[in-house]
């Protein structure tokens, strides 16, 4: 079988770059990324972006962006799954290389947020809910969000800061990334005193939106340049599932079934089980979304996803270290590229690169990320080979 190898990683800063276009950031994760795989050349690139047409007055950025990069006459596509387009997107890289019909695929995930702001923002991240039956009603992501948290504290009996160690958690991880937005550990009485934005969740509990750009190039082994220096890691599984847009469509409004199926799609592929995963990249963009992943990959058992992060089983020690570059919450929710940050962070810990958030040992990872409330989920286990 074909190995898909990571053969290069490249991401930016991620925050408010207000002098930055969303092309400029797209190259320049681009160009790190083709300079650490050896400058290796694409035949393909696949871009994952989420909201550009409406925040950006851009679509077509496949074309857009291989011409800027001077990959001009190469294959190339967007790919849009809501806030899982990154992941997506890297999906069709892995398949594309995995099948064989394309030598090197390159995946760059970018975002621009700051080119609108306000009211323009929340009409655009509204889209990925249901039009005629949530957004209509005015509903935002983040009051669903809030909607789903509240009932799963009711069901559970978790207290008013059970939620908690997941905030804690992802600052005092971010502080070590100079990638990250927020780079400030928090402690739990900052926690218990921020604002509220949509009751239960307060500013802790949900990921800041902001522009970034990340990238990775996949090719096969038999590829890699001959003084390729970088640490082998490769894709062992990927997989992709869905579930209903609107969240009233469920059987069970607390259980995220997209995010269980697609995980375990993707460990089967790789053949390792959930006591193997070393480290686990969650789509933390609500903190309610973390601890439901947790529970649907089996984690947790149902109703107590949330008792890992405060029993700090999720740090950096734990027994499951998550968000171990500070997560979208501290390192930033940059839209399309969230899944592809996720994937250059979990490769940066298999090649020991990690630096002070280094997971010791570290082989086997799981990047999830998500489209909405699991409406799509995108599941990639990364191992290394040395």
């Amino acid at each position: 079988m074909t190995e898909v190898i990571i053969a290069g990683i490249g991401q930016t800063e991620v925050g408010e770059h207000w002098e930055i276009g969303l092309r400029d950031l797209a190259l320049d994760a681009i160009q790190d990324a083709l300079k650490d795989a050896g400058g290796l050349k694409p035949q393909a690139l696949f871009v994952g972006n989420m909201l550009a047409p409406n925040l950006s007055n851009q679509a077509h950025l496949g074309a857009l962006i291989a011409d800027y990069a001077g990959l001009t006459g190469i294959e190339a596509v967007t790919v849009e799954a809501a806030g899982a387009s990154g992941g997506a997107a890297l999906r069709q890289a892995y398949l594309a290389v995995k099948s064989g019909m394309v030598d090197a695929a390159l995946v760059v995930g970018v975002e621009k947020f700051t080119d609108k702001v306000g009211a323009e923002v929340d009409e655009a991240l509204a889209t990925a809910s249901d039009s005629d039956f949530e957004a209509v009603q005015g509903m935002t992501p983040a009051s669903q969000a809030a909607l789903l948290m509240k009932r799963y504290m009711h069901e559970n009996n978790v207290p008013s800061n059970g939620f908690a160690g997941f905030a804690l958690t992802a600052h005092a991880n971010g502080a070590a990334n100079k990638n990250a937005m927020f780079r400030k550990a928090i402690k739990p009485e900052i926690y218990a005193k921020a604002e509220m934005v949509s009751d239960p969740l307060n500013m802790f509990d949900i990921a800041p939106n902001a522009d970034g750009a990340a990238a990775l190039l996949l090719t096969r082994r038999d590829l890699l340049p001959r003084d390729y220096k970088n640490p082998l890691v490769k894709i062992a599984g990927s997989a992709a599932s869905s579930d209903t847009l609107a969240l009233h469509d469920r059987k069970d409004l607390l259980y995220f079934d997209a995010a269980q199926i697609s995980a375990g799609k993707a460990m089967k592929q790789a053949g390792v089980i959930l006591d193997q995963i070393d480290l686990f990249e969650y789509h933390d963009v609500f903190s309610i979304y973390a601890a439901l992943q947790l529970e649907a990959i089996g984690f947790a058992i149902k109703g107590k996803g949330w008792e890992l992060a405060a029993n700090g089983d999720i740090g950096l020690k734990g027994r499951i270290p998550c968000a171990t570059m500070g997560g979208m919450k501290a390192r930033g929710f940059a839209g399309g590229a969230a899944g592809v940050y996720q994937v250059v962070e979990a490769a940066s810990q298999l090649r020991s690169e990690a630096g002070a958030n280094q997971i010791a040992g570290a082989k086997i990872a799981l990047a999830q990320s998500l489209g909405g409330p699991a409406s799509t989920a995108l599941s990639h286990i990364i191992q290394s080979l040395d």
